[in-house]
Protein backbone atom coordinates (compact mmCIF):
# COMPACT_ATOMS: atom_id res chain seq x y z
CA UNK A 1 0.00 0.00 0.00
CA UNK A 2 1.47 3.23 -1.24
CA UNK A 3 1.76 6.19 1.24
CA UNK A 4 0.59 9.49 -0.32
CA UNK A 5 3.48 12.26 -0.83
CA UNK A 6 3.62 14.55 1.33
CA UNK A 7 2.53 18.00 0.34
CA UNK A 8 4.54 21.23 0.70
CA UNK A 9 3.72 25.21 0.44
CA UNK A 10 5.09 27.75 -2.12
CA UNK A 11 7.40 28.25 0.48
CA UNK A 12 9.10 25.45 0.98
CA UNK A 13 11.55 25.80 -1.60
CA UNK A 14 12.96 28.68 -0.14
CA UNK A 15 13.13 27.27 3.07
CA UNK A 16 15.08 24.24 1.46
CA UNK A 17 17.28 26.55 0.56
CA UNK A 18 17.68 28.30 4.37
CA UNK A 19 18.16 25.28 5.87
CA UNK A 20 21.15 23.66 3.26
CA UNK A 21 22.97 27.17 3.47
CA UNK A 22 23.19 27.41 7.73
CA UNK A 23 23.31 23.44 7.23
CA UNK A 24 26.56 24.47 4.70
CA UNK A 25 28.00 26.93 7.83
CA UNK A 26 27.93 23.83 10.03
CA UNK A 27 24.75 23.88 11.89
CA UNK A 28 22.50 21.39 12.52
CA UNK A 29 19.19 23.04 12.30
CA UNK A 30 16.97 19.99 13.41
CA UNK A 31 14.82 22.48 15.77
CA UNK A 32 14.57 25.16 13.06
CA UNK A 33 13.35 22.52 10.56
CA UNK A 34 10.99 20.91 12.65
CA UNK A 35 9.72 24.74 13.38
CA UNK A 36 9.32 25.47 10.13
CA UNK A 37 7.65 22.50 8.29
CA UNK A 38 5.04 23.67 11.42
CA UNK A 39 4.21 27.19 9.64
CA UNK A 40 4.52 25.30 6.38
CA UNK A 41 1.83 23.05 6.95
CA UNK A 42 -0.44 26.12 8.22
CA UNK A 43 0.03 27.37 5.33
CA UNK A 44 -0.62 24.20 3.76
CA UNK A 45 -4.19 24.61 5.36
CA UNK A 46 -5.04 28.03 4.82
CA UNK A 47 -3.78 27.57 1.33
CA UNK A 48 -3.20 31.34 0.93
CA UNK A 49 -0.39 32.63 -1.59
CA UNK A 50 2.15 33.53 0.70
CA UNK A 51 3.33 34.31 4.37
CA UNK A 52 1.43 36.98 5.87
CA UNK A 53 0.83 38.90 9.59
CA UNK A 54 -2.75 36.75 8.78
CA UNK A 55 -0.93 33.20 8.66
CA UNK A 56 1.68 34.14 11.06
CA UNK A 57 -0.58 34.85 13.43
CA UNK A 58 -3.03 31.83 13.03
CA UNK A 59 0.33 30.07 13.34
CA UNK A 60 1.54 31.78 16.99
CA UNK A 61 -1.75 30.97 18.30
CA UNK A 62 -0.72 27.14 17.87
CA UNK A 63 1.51 27.86 20.24
CA UNK A 64 0.05 29.43 23.27
CA UNK A 65 0.78 26.47 25.28
CA UNK A 66 4.06 27.12 25.78
CA UNK A 67 6.11 29.29 27.97
CA UNK A 68 6.90 32.87 26.45
CA UNK A 69 10.21 32.23 26.24
CA UNK A 70 9.40 29.16 23.91
CA UNK A 71 7.43 30.89 21.56
CA UNK A 72 9.09 33.97 21.63
CA UNK A 73 12.13 31.58 20.08
CA UNK A 74 10.19 29.43 18.00
CA UNK A 75 8.63 32.64 16.54
CA UNK A 76 12.27 34.33 15.63
CA UNK A 77 13.19 31.46 13.68
CA UNK A 78 10.68 32.24 11.17
CA UNK A 79 11.59 35.69 11.98
CA UNK A 80 15.15 34.76 10.89
CA UNK A 81 14.02 32.78 7.68
CA UNK A 82 11.86 35.81 6.65
CA UNK A 83 15.00 38.04 6.65
CA UNK A 84 17.14 35.73 4.57
CA UNK A 85 14.55 35.37 2.04
CA UNK A 86 13.90 38.78 2.08
CA UNK A 87 17.47 39.61 0.40
CA UNK A 88 15.59 38.43 -2.75
CA UNK A 89 12.36 39.07 -2.51
CA UNK A 90 12.12 42.31 -0.54
CA UNK A 91 8.44 42.56 -0.46
CA UNK A 92 7.78 39.28 1.67
CA UNK A 93 6.77 39.85 4.93
CA UNK A 94 8.82 40.12 8.01
CA UNK A 95 7.50 39.34 11.35
CA UNK A 96 7.44 42.66 13.98
CA UNK A 97 10.10 42.03 17.29
CA UNK A 98 7.43 44.10 18.78
CA UNK A 99 4.44 41.78 18.30
CA UNK A 100 6.64 38.65 20.13
CA UNK A 101 5.82 37.88 23.61
CA UNK A 102 8.61 39.61 26.05
CA UNK A 103 11.85 38.10 26.59
CA UNK A 104 12.27 36.59 29.66
CA UNK A 105 14.10 38.41 32.11
CA UNK A 106 17.73 36.88 32.99
CA UNK A 107 18.80 35.13 35.63
CA UNK A 108 21.23 37.26 37.63
CA UNK A 109 24.58 35.15 37.73
CA UNK A 110 25.92 33.77 41.34
CA UNK A 111 29.56 34.14 41.44
CA UNK A 112 31.03 32.20 43.94
CA UNK A 113 34.51 33.21 46.18
CA UNK A 114 37.57 30.77 46.29
CA UNK A 115 36.50 30.27 50.29
CA UNK A 116 33.16 28.87 48.85
CA UNK A 117 34.50 26.86 46.35
CA UNK A 118 36.81 25.36 48.89
CA UNK A 119 33.89 24.40 51.13
CA UNK A 120 32.09 23.05 48.31
CA UNK A 121 34.93 20.76 47.20
CA UNK A 122 35.03 20.02 51.05
CA UNK A 123 31.53 18.67 50.91
CA UNK A 124 32.33 16.45 47.96
CA UNK A 125 34.84 14.89 49.36
CA UNK A 126 33.25 13.97 52.19
CA UNK A 127 30.71 12.16 50.56
CA UNK A 128 31.11 8.40 51.61
CA UNK A 129 30.70 5.41 48.96
CA UNK A 130 27.65 3.30 48.22
CA UNK A 131 26.02 0.36 46.85
CA UNK A 132 26.75 0.89 43.02
CA UNK A 133 28.42 3.99 43.90
CA UNK A 134 32.12 3.32 45.79
CA UNK A 135 33.25 6.64 44.14
CA UNK A 136 30.71 9.03 44.44
CA UNK A 137 33.35 11.64 46.37
CA UNK A 138 35.77 11.10 43.53
CA UNK A 139 33.33 11.79 40.97
CA UNK A 140 31.86 15.33 42.45
CA UNK A 141 35.24 16.30 43.32
CA UNK A 142 36.09 16.08 39.71
CA UNK A 143 32.89 17.20 38.55
CA UNK A 144 33.09 20.03 40.65
CA UNK A 145 37.03 21.40 40.12
CA UNK A 146 36.72 20.69 36.14
CA UNK A 147 33.41 23.02 36.06
CA UNK A 148 35.49 25.66 38.36
CA UNK A 149 38.65 25.51 36.40
CA UNK A 150 37.72 24.85 32.90
CA UNK A 151 33.95 26.81 32.36
CA UNK A 152 32.73 23.28 30.74
CA UNK A 153 28.77 23.33 30.08
CA UNK A 154 26.92 20.90 32.19
CA UNK A 155 26.00 18.83 29.00
CA UNK A 156 29.59 19.02 27.53
CA UNK A 157 31.17 17.59 31.25
CA UNK A 158 28.45 14.38 31.56
CA UNK A 159 29.27 13.39 27.24
CA UNK A 160 32.77 13.15 28.16
CA UNK A 161 34.59 10.10 28.15
CA UNK A 162 37.94 8.80 29.52
CA UNK A 163 39.59 8.74 26.03
CA UNK A 164 39.02 12.55 25.79
CA UNK A 165 41.38 13.04 28.49
CA UNK A 166 44.91 13.14 26.93
CA UNK A 167 47.56 12.68 30.15
CA UNK A 168 50.76 13.67 27.96
CA UNK A 169 49.52 17.01 26.71
CA UNK A 170 47.06 17.35 29.68
CA UNK A 171 43.85 17.95 27.64
CA UNK A 172 40.42 17.50 27.20
CA UNK A 173 38.71 17.22 24.15
CA UNK A 174 35.25 18.38 23.61
CA UNK A 175 33.17 17.18 21.04
CA UNK A 176 30.79 19.06 18.72
CA UNK A 177 28.21 20.25 21.84
CA UNK A 178 26.58 23.40 21.49
CA UNK A 179 27.28 25.70 18.25
CA UNK A 180 28.40 22.47 16.74
CA UNK A 181 31.96 23.32 17.63
CA UNK A 182 34.81 20.86 19.16
CA UNK A 183 37.68 22.38 20.85
CA UNK A 184 40.81 21.17 23.20
CA UNK A 185 41.24 22.66 26.08
CA UNK A 186 44.07 22.56 28.34
CA UNK A 187 43.94 21.73 32.26
CA UNK A 188 45.61 23.52 34.76
CA UNK A 189 47.88 21.91 36.82
CA UNK A 190 45.27 21.29 39.65
CA UNK A 191 42.91 19.95 36.90
CA UNK A 192 44.67 17.69 35.47
CA UNK A 193 45.89 16.62 39.19
CA UNK A 194 41.98 15.39 39.61
CA UNK A 195 41.86 13.64 36.97
CA UNK A 196 44.91 11.86 37.28
CA UNK A 197 43.76 11.30 41.02
CA UNK A 198 40.20 10.20 40.07
CA UNK A 199 41.74 7.43 37.57
CA UNK A 200 44.08 6.18 40.27
CA UNK A 201 40.82 5.56 42.01
CA UNK A 202 39.67 3.85 39.41
CA UNK A 203 41.99 1.81 38.69
CA UNK A 204 42.33 0.76 42.48
CA UNK A 205 38.69 -0.25 42.22
CA UNK A 206 39.23 -2.37 39.15
CA UNK A 207 36.84 -0.29 37.09
CA UNK A 208 36.62 0.22 33.75
CA UNK A 209 39.29 2.40 32.08
CA UNK A 210 39.07 1.91 28.56
CA UNK A 211 38.62 5.11 26.19
CA UNK A 212 35.02 4.60 25.91
CA UNK A 213 34.24 4.78 30.02
CA UNK A 214 32.25 8.18 30.45
CA UNK A 215 34.48 10.22 32.79
CA UNK A 216 31.61 11.15 35.13
CA UNK A 217 31.04 7.89 35.75
CA UNK A 218 27.01 6.76 37.34
CA UNK A 219 26.89 3.20 37.56
CA UNK A 220 23.18 3.30 38.80
CA UNK A 221 22.79 4.36 35.58
CA UNK A 222 21.78 2.12 32.89
CA UNK A 223 24.62 3.56 30.66
CA UNK A 224 26.65 4.62 33.38
CA UNK A 225 26.38 8.22 32.12
CA UNK A 226 25.35 11.34 34.32
CA UNK A 227 22.56 13.07 33.37
CA UNK A 228 22.74 16.86 33.50
CA UNK A 229 19.57 16.69 35.80
CA UNK A 230 20.94 14.43 38.18
CA UNK A 231 24.24 16.35 38.10
CA UNK A 232 22.70 19.41 39.11
CA UNK A 233 21.08 17.43 42.14
CA UNK A 234 23.59 15.74 43.18
CA UNK A 235 25.52 19.12 43.55
CA UNK A 236 22.87 20.93 44.61
CA UNK A 237 22.70 18.58 47.74
CA UNK A 238 26.35 19.53 48.12
CA UNK A 239 25.71 23.58 48.18
CA UNK A 240 23.34 22.38 51.05
CA UNK A 241 25.96 20.83 53.52
CA UNK A 242 28.52 23.44 52.46
CA UNK A 243 25.75 25.82 53.50
CA UNK A 244 26.34 28.35 50.26
CA UNK A 245 23.29 30.68 49.53
CA UNK A 246 22.56 33.35 47.44
CA UNK A 247 21.68 36.46 49.11
CA UNK A 248 17.92 35.70 48.32
CA UNK A 249 18.28 32.19 50.28
CA UNK A 250 17.95 30.31 47.09
CA UNK A 251 20.47 27.77 45.83
CA UNK A 252 23.21 28.95 43.00
CA UNK A 253 22.66 27.21 40.54
CA UNK A 254 25.42 24.58 38.52
CA UNK A 255 25.39 26.96 35.64
CA UNK A 256 26.91 29.79 37.89
CA UNK A 257 30.18 27.94 38.23
CA UNK A 258 30.63 28.82 34.41
CA UNK A 259 29.73 32.10 35.26
CA UNK A 260 32.02 32.14 38.08
CA UNK A 261 35.35 30.81 35.62
CA UNK A 262 34.83 33.55 33.35
CA UNK A 263 34.37 36.29 36.11
CA UNK A 264 37.70 35.21 37.80
CA UNK A 265 39.57 34.69 34.94
CA UNK A 266 38.57 38.58 33.89
CA UNK A 267 39.79 39.67 37.56
CA UNK A 268 43.53 37.61 37.25
CA UNK A 269 43.85 39.43 33.98
CA UNK A 270 42.76 42.63 35.63
CA UNK A 271 45.54 42.22 38.60
CA UNK A 272 48.31 40.80 36.31
CA UNK A 273 47.58 44.46 34.30
CA UNK A 274 46.92 42.05 30.91
CA UNK A 275 45.61 43.61 28.02
CA UNK A 276 41.90 42.34 29.19
CA UNK A 277 39.74 43.24 25.91
CA UNK A 278 42.68 41.70 23.90
CA UNK A 279 42.38 38.55 25.98
CA UNK A 280 38.99 38.24 25.37
CA UNK A 281 38.76 36.51 21.79
CA UNK A 282 41.19 33.65 23.67
CA UNK A 283 38.17 33.40 26.97
CA UNK A 284 35.28 33.13 24.22
CA UNK A 285 37.43 30.45 22.15
CA UNK A 286 38.24 28.52 25.50
CA UNK A 287 34.06 28.54 26.65
CA UNK A 288 33.40 27.59 23.08
CA UNK A 289 32.00 30.29 21.76
CA UNK A 290 30.94 31.32 18.28
CA UNK A 291 32.12 35.49 18.89
CA UNK A 292 33.23 37.80 21.79
CA UNK A 293 29.53 38.50 22.00
CA UNK A 294 28.32 35.44 23.55
CA UNK A 295 31.05 35.85 26.24
CA UNK A 296 30.22 39.17 27.38
CA UNK A 297 26.86 37.78 28.36
CA UNK A 298 28.91 35.80 31.29
CA UNK A 299 31.18 39.00 32.54
CA UNK A 300 28.54 41.23 33.84
CA UNK A 301 29.77 44.02 35.76
CA UNK A 302 29.65 43.01 39.12
CA UNK A 303 31.56 43.74 42.27
CA UNK A 304 34.63 42.22 42.34
CA UNK A 305 34.97 43.94 38.49
CA UNK A 306 33.67 47.14 38.97
CA UNK A 307 36.65 47.54 41.93
CA UNK A 308 39.02 45.56 39.34
CA UNK A 309 38.40 48.36 37.03
CA UNK A 310 38.46 51.09 39.10
CA UNK A 311 42.04 50.10 40.58
CA UNK A 312 42.92 49.88 36.64
CA UNK A 313 41.93 52.79 35.80
CA UNK A 314 42.88 55.18 38.94
CA UNK A 315 46.38 53.10 38.94
CA UNK A 316 46.75 54.94 35.00
CA UNK A 317 45.16 57.91 34.76
CA UNK A 318 44.60 58.98 39.01
CA UNK A 319 47.31 61.03 38.78
CA UNK A 320 46.13 62.90 35.95
CA UNK A 321 42.29 63.54 37.81
CA UNK A 322 44.29 64.55 40.66
CA UNK A 323 46.52 67.48 38.86
CA UNK A 324 43.59 68.48 36.99
CA UNK A 325 41.65 68.73 40.30
CA UNK A 326 44.41 70.89 41.64
CA UNK A 327 44.51 73.27 38.64
CA UNK A 328 41.05 73.76 38.65
CA UNK A 329 40.72 74.32 42.98
CA UNK A 330 43.92 77.37 42.46
CA UNK A 331 43.42 80.76 42.65
CA UNK A 332 43.58 82.61 39.04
Amino acid sequence: MKTAERTWSVLWPSITRYLTLKRALGRQYANEERVLQSIDEVLQRSAPADLTAATFALWSQSLQHLTPTVRRNRMRIVRNYCLFRRRSESECFVPDLLLFPAPHQSVRPYIFTKDEIVRLLAAARRLGPVNGSPLRAQVYSLAIVLLYTTGLRRGELTKMTLGDYDAKQRTLFIRQTKFHKSRYLPLSADGAHEVERYCRARRAHHLPLCPETPLIWNRYSKHRYFTGTGLAQGIRKLLCKAGIRKPDGRLPRIHDLRHTFAVHALLRWYEAGADVQAKLPLLATYMGHVSIVSTEYYLPFIEPLASAACARFAQRYGALISTSAKQKGSPQ
